[in-house]
């Protein structure tokens, strides 16, 4: 800025100079020609006394240097020239200043040569007679006479070109000096220019407005980081480049980097084929998804292109935990298969007796026990399905059943009152001990949950074994623990014992009659109760679980 002011004042300066020098040249021009006019019309009075007292002697003894003198006869022919030979001379009745003089009695006139380097000026006056005498006078043009003064020109415009590189110099930085210290921060506080009052004006509103959006672009963007940084999904938002603009906890873990990456190339973080695949497709403007298969689990990854102008600026990318979707996809596809096995096996077994005693191939006193196996398949067959609408009743919810407050070592007694001819068939000795219990819960499936624990108990314990069930209360819980002293479970089964028809004695379960879904039974219903499940084994020396129901409901 300084040196545009600088320039402006320097060739302002120039500028004004030399308009001055025109300017001047062009009023002493007319001023010397009016001067020449007025002496030149002296002249022509005096001479025009001479000739009207004289006549012709008049120009015998004349001498002019520097005037011309004509005289013009009333036809318009020279009758003397100091300059030229008259006779030779043309016609001068067409002059201007001589047509000016014979009609008005004096006229004068300006003319320049073919050079344009001379002006001649013309002065003419009318005699008695009617004769004109004429005088004239040469001039140097205004181009000659700036010429000639080209040298004092020439001088004071270096001393001018100094001065206003001086001036232009010291103006700049004066003017300049109070721009660069104005506190910008402060806009209204500085002593300044009234023209800037408008320019500091405006700026402290935009302070003001500026403070205003980055309060409020802070604000979003702790939200944002606050949301993300929470979230269990991660999000990686990344330019156009494919650099990391922010990450979450969660996306950071599983690209194995930290919430610290921003601003570095994924690709330097994770190298995955398979995350390089997607992030290319969606940098040329594809919505595209994939499942990849990280150590802690199976997640689903969509990239989503950000479009601005028909043009990708980014990218948003999203990681799904789908490891449990799969897992329970896993279980319904194995669900499917044992359900189908379950009914199968029953099924071959209740349509090959009955086609045998159809076609009568069965002897007479067989028939009883064919028909034993028929009805125990049939009895089988109910139990599944009894205990799959009950699984699917305890996955929806079980709103049509009824809440209320009951004694957890009641509804446990009952139970073990029920089975203890079934523990004793298999020489089993079954106890309940404890306290009442009061809970708020559903009575059928807290009886479930106590009849199959109870029920496993028995089947795969040994004869001359034993059950114990225990109610009681602490630390705000209702606690039932059913101990056996059974075949027990081993580590590798433990985590998949409460899946729908896993077992772990597959042969031994069918033998005693088990669907393999009374444990799947036992953890819906305590799941719906916002119950804790414990279980611990050791095999071949029994099996403990224990279930904490909480005493005010939830």
């Amino acid at each position: 800025m300084t040196r545009r002011i600088f320039r402006t004042i320097f060739i302002v300066a120039v500028s004004v100079f030399l308009a001055s020098v025109v300017l001047f040249m062009t009023v002493l021009y007319d001023y010397f020609s009016t001067v020449g006019l007025s002496q030149l019309k002296m002249q022509t009075e005096l001479a025009a006394q001479g000739v009207y007292h004289e006549g012709n002697v008049y120009f015998e003894a004349l001498e002019t240097k520097n005037y011309r003198i004509t005289w013009i006869g009333t036809d318009g022919k020279v009758l003397y020239d100091s300059a030229s030979d008259a006779d030779e001379m043309e016609n001068h009745f067409e002059r201007e200043e001589v047509k000016e003089a014979l009609s008005m009695g004096y006229g004068q006139s300006t003319r320049y040569s073919f050079t344009l380097t001379e002006r001649y000026l013309y002065s003419a006056k009318r005699l008695s007679d009617g004769t004109v005498i004429r005088l004239s006078v040469a001039q140097n043009s205004l181009l000659v006479l700036t010429l000639e003064m080209l040298q004092p020109i020439c001088v004071i415009f270096a001393v001018v070109i100094v001065l206003s590189i001086l001036l232009a110099f010291r103006l700049s930085k004066k003017i300049v000096e109070p721009l660069n210290k104005l506190n910008l921060d402060e806009p209204l506080n500085n002593e300044k220019y009234d023209e800037l009052s408008p320019l500091l004006r405006r700026i402290d509103t935009q302070h003001k407005e500026i403070k205003r959006q980055k309060s409020e672009l802070e604000r979003k963007q702790s939200e944002f980081d606050a949301v993300i940084k929470e979230m269990a999904e991660g999000i990686v938002l990344l330019n156009s480049k494919g650099v990391i603009l922010s990450l979450n906890r969660a996306a950071a873990e599983l690209l194995e980097a930290n919430t610290f990456d921003a601003g570095k190339d994924i690709f330097t973080i994770n190298r995955s084929p398979a995350l390089t695949q997607l992030l290319h497709k969606a940098e040329s403007g594809e919505h595209c998804e994939t499942v990849i298969d990280f150590e802690t689990g199976i997640y689903q990854l969509s990239a989503s292109p950000v479009v601005s102008d028909n043009k990708v600026i980014g990218t948003v990318l999203l990681m799904f935990d789908t490891t449990e979707k799969e897992k329970n996809e896993q279980i319904r596809r194995e669900f499917t298969a044992n359900v189908s096995h379950e009914l199968k096996t029953p099924l071959h077994v209740i349509l090959g007796s009955a086609e045998l005693m159809t076609n009568r191939m069965v002897k007479t006193e067989d028939i009883p026990t064919f028909s034993r196996r028929i009805y125990m398949e049939t009895q089988r067959m109910i139990r599944v399905v009894e205990d799959i609408i009950r699984l699917s009743h305890l996955d929806e919810g079980a709103e049509d059943m009824k809440w209320e407050k009951t004694d957890l070592f009641c509804i446990a007694d009952g139970v073990v009152q029920s089975l203890k001819p079934v523990a004793e068939n298999g020489n089993i000795t079954i106890k309940l001990t404890g306290e009442n219990s009061i809970i708020y819960g559903i009575v059928q499936l807290i009886e479930s949950i106590i009849y199959n624990l109870c029920d496993n108990a028995i089947k795969y314990n040994r004869r001359g074994g034993s059950v114990s069930v225990e109610v009681k209360n602490e630390n705000g819980f209702a606690v039932l623990t059913v101990t056996d002293t059974g075949i027990g479970i081993p580590p590798e089964h433990r985590e998949r014992i409460f899946e729908r028809f896993y077992r772990v004695d597959k042969s031994h379960s069918k033998e005693s009659g088990g669907t393999g879904l009374g444990l799947s039974i036992v953890k819906h219903a305590a799941r719906l109760h916002n119950a804790e499940m414990a279980l611990k084994s050791v095999v071949d020396g029994g099996t403990i679980v224990i279930i904490k129901f909480p005493k005010n409901g939830e």
